[in-house]
């Protein structure tokens, strides 16, 4: 049976449901190139970690949020979207203004797992944010699947993750993570929202003080608009990060 693709507005905000009151993109219209959510601005902080990703990988495409972001402010940046739903990258299209350009966003419909564990391709950075009605994400809350994201990463790739901190599975979801990528891993303190990121990372260690990383953050927010300073301020308030600085 389809997933039922609703939308609705509200203070000038539209946003995507399957059907449910769970939010599955938002999309403020007066700036649609915004990241809207907080998630998935935190999402972004791996930008500050690399140089900027040449080949991207996003599994799951909701309202486009993360896909046009990286559109348009990584004009070099070749964009993998893979959502299995044809109906949400129909309401992308229609409602949140996805922009139709082959040359750049190469849009798959399948089942984001099984691409990952077939793909021969190599990605700068993977971003998995992917959920059905009922929150769920399958197989993509799985070693294999965390394993096979990290085998498909180039040389100083990194993994971000979407993860619910209400899930049952939560804490066996960011140990699988951990695993897979050799304690190369860190979550986030939780939004408000309930969401909490993940981000783990390939290659060369990352060892990087806050004080350069709000540089980058502050050149990052010169540039496109994301202001990832309260992310940074969240990070370091939660003593996440030994000696204020960010190890992977």
């Amino acid at each position: 049976m389809a997933t039922p693709i609703e939308i609705s507005e509200e203070a000038g905000v539209r946003t995507l449901h399957f059907g449910s009151e769970w939010v599955q993109g938002a999309m403020r219209i007066a700036r649609p190139w915004n990241l809207e959510l907080e998630y998935t601005r935190e999402m972004m902080t791996s930008l500050l970690l690399r140089d900027p990703p040449k080949k991207v990988l996003l599994i799951g495409l909701g309202a486009a949020s993360l896909t046009k972001f990286l559109y348009r402010h990584y004009p070099l940046a070749h964009l993998t979207v893979v959502e299995i739903e044809p109906a949400v990258v129909a309401a992308a299209r229609q409602f949140f203004k996805l922009p139709e350009d082959p040359k750049r966003i190469h849009l798959v419909i399948g089942d984001g797992a099984e691409f990952v564990m077939n793909s021969n391709k190599k990605f700068d950075l993977i971003l998995v944010d992917g959920f059905d009605e009922k929150a769920r994400t399958g197989a993509l809350e799985t070693l294999p699947f965390y394993q096979a994201c990290r085998a498909h990463l180039s040389r100083n790739g990194a993994m971000a993750v979407n993860l619910l901190t209400a899930s049952r599975g939560f804490n066996r979801t960011t140990a699988q993570i951990a695993e897979a990528f050799e304690d190369r891993a860190l979550v986030f303190p939780s939004c408000e929202s309930g969401n909490a990121v993940a981000l783990a990372a390939a290659g060369d260690p990352i060892e990087i003080p806050f004080e350069d990383l709000k540089e980058s953050a502050h050149a990052l927010k010169e540039a496109t608009g994301l202001n990832l300073l309260p992310t940074l301020t969240r990070l370091a308030q939660a003593k996440t990060c030994l000696n204020n600085t960010l190890i992977l």
